[in-house]
């Protein structure tokens, strides 16, 4: 951990996030903040200290806590950066005939050997797709399809074969899918692709002012990162989360939340148990109280459980007795329903993951329990028509953020990379404008000020004594004035000058750090 005097900074205030606005007062006089051991320990308009001390001139920029976001898959968000694009394919025929030209060009297959692509969502298609006409386009070559929200695959016969899978005519989805993921990691070369592009993520992150994750990679992010470390990635902060198939091994190693994962200098500690309660609203399985509007030929018109309530509840109890918070996924109101059970019969702390569907009544009994609201502002540009599609009777309970907040329910948010970028300006700017900032907002009465957005985006941390030393720099004011297109506008074109993650500085100011 390094010290860090950094001089006349413009300390950008944040209060209760459940006030919609900071405090008024004159603008923010240029203040030093001094770091020592990795903490904030003083912030007065001058602080004195030894020449041992490196200093670092704000020159008059604002300063915020380093951003965080509490949703990550971060291997899966490195390779995707490198896969097929599949996004914005409006049905099977488009996608096929990507995958074609990707065949042609010869560029597109990983070092698996597999052509793995990332992003398509069927779920505004008019049809589902079949195994025989992706197999008619690629022949032998192993095709990997993954849909824009991780919940199926659509898998050729080469790649069925390949990877053991008994072969069927559809898609794969949901608990079938996920063991299928898995099975990706251990294709030869798997691991070598998977690092392939990390320290260029992170530090991309970072240039955003991201200074940590909660990883909710499947693979065993407690391994991973201790080698990251020592390949001189980051420095980052990382909570690492485990499944229930690992869970033993984490409970056999004594670590309690918060604490520090081995080889990792403190920066990676121990995270939550993650459960996939249901499924998603583009592959139409999150689970729901009543039928999707679209849903006269699905197999399950509500969508359904992944794990049933009783499994939840005894994993949930047994993390929680052993000092592990839970990260419980949940899209479909039914399913958010049920992890509060869960949560109010084992009383564990945690997490509600996504949390796109709710019931209004459900808000007062979520306000009683110590359980965040870790939602993800970006799905909304993708998931707003499909919204309208399948639930077109409940947009008022969809993408709910303000009525969390005025709840009094604690909200934080994140990217689900690589379902959405790992972009802390596009989730704020999303929150507060609901949509794109060329369109209307959609249902404005859920938006956030860019206040709440940004208190929602520190990990509870200030710019105060006793708090870490991760610190952003700022080119503006991010708490500016006017329309919310505007204020998304500028959130949205922000630019960092410095992240500082326990007093270590990187970015365009680093150059100007003395000593």
């Amino acid at each position: 951990m390094n010290d860090l005097l950094l001089r006349g900074a413009r300390v950008v205030p944040l209060a209760d996030p459940h006030l919609p606005h900071p405090p008024a007062g004159p603008p923010a006089e240029p203040q030093d903040v001094l770091v020592r051991g990795g903490r904030v320990v003083e912030v007065a308009p001058v602080v004195e200290v030894g020449s041992e001390v490196p200093r670092l001139e704000a020159e008059g920029r604002w300063v915020v806590p380093g951003l965080w976001d509490h949703h990550v898959h971060m291997t899966q968000w490195s390779l995707s950066r490198s896969r097929l694009d599949t996004s914005g394919t409006g049905s099977p025929e488009e996608l096929l005939a990507l995958v074609r030209r990707a065949l042609d060009d010869g560029g597109a297959r990983t070092p698996t050997g597999v052509l793995t692509g990332w992003g398509h969502r069927s779920a505004g298609w008019g049809r589902q797709p079949n195994v025989a006409e992706l197999d008619a386009v690629t022949g032998s070559a192993p095709v990997v399809l993954i849909s824009g929200d991780g919940h199926h695959g659509w898998l050729n016969s080469a790649a069925l074969l390949l990877l053991g899978v008994p072969f069927r005519d559809g898609i794969v989805e949901e608990e079938e899918w996920f063991g299928i993921y898995a099975r990706l990691d251990r294709l030869p070369r798997a691991q070598e692709e998977a690092e392939m592009g990390v320290a260029d993520a992170v530090a991309q992150a970072r240039g955003r002012g991201v200074v940590g994750i909660v990883d909710l990679e499947f693979a065993g992010t407690w391994e991973q990162w201790p080698r990251r470390c020592a390949a001189g990635v980051g420095p980052w902060r990382v909570r690492t989360g485990v499944y229930p198939g690992r869970l033993e091994e984490i409970l056999a190693t004594g670590r309690r939340d918060g604490d520090p994962v081995p080889g990792t200098d403190g920066l990676v500690t121990q995270g939550p148990l993650k459960i996939i309660s249901d499924g998603s609203l583009n592959t139409r399985t999150a689970w729901c109280c009543e039928s999707y509007a679209d849903g006269s030929t699905l197999q399950h018109p509500r969508g359904r459980a992944n794990v049933s309530v009783a499994e939840m509840t005894e994993a949930v109890r047994r993390a929680h007795e052993h000092g592990l918070r839970a990260a419980l996924h949940a899209i479909g109101d039914a399913a958010v329903t049920a992890v509060l059970d869960v949560f109010e019969a084992t009383g564990a702390s945690g997490s509600i993951e996504h949390a796109q569907l709710l019931r209004h009544e459900d808000l007062p009994r979520w306000a009683r329990l110590p359980v965040t609201a870790s939602l993800q502002p970006g799905h909304l540009l993708d998931d707003r028509v499909v919204t309208e599609q399948c639930w077109p009777d409940r947009t008022d309970r969809a993408f709910v953020v303000a009525g969390l907040v005025e709840h009094g329910i604690p909200v934080a948010l994140g990217s689900d990379a690589p379902v959405a970028p790992l972009d802390p300006w596009l989730a704020m700017a999303t929150a507060v404008h609901r949509g794109p900032v060329e369109a209307g907002p959609w249902h404005p009465e859920q938006a956030l000020t860019p206040h709440q957005a940004l208190a929602a985006s520190v990990d509870g941390q200030r710019v105060r004594p006793g708090d870490r030393g991760d610190l952003v720099l700022l080119d503006a004011d991010p708490l500016v004035s006017g329309s919310t297109s505007e204020q998304a506008s500028a959130l949205l074109a922000m630019t960092v000058a410095g992240t500082v993650v326990a007093g270590r500085v990187s970015g365009p100011v680093a150059a100007s750090l003395d000593g």
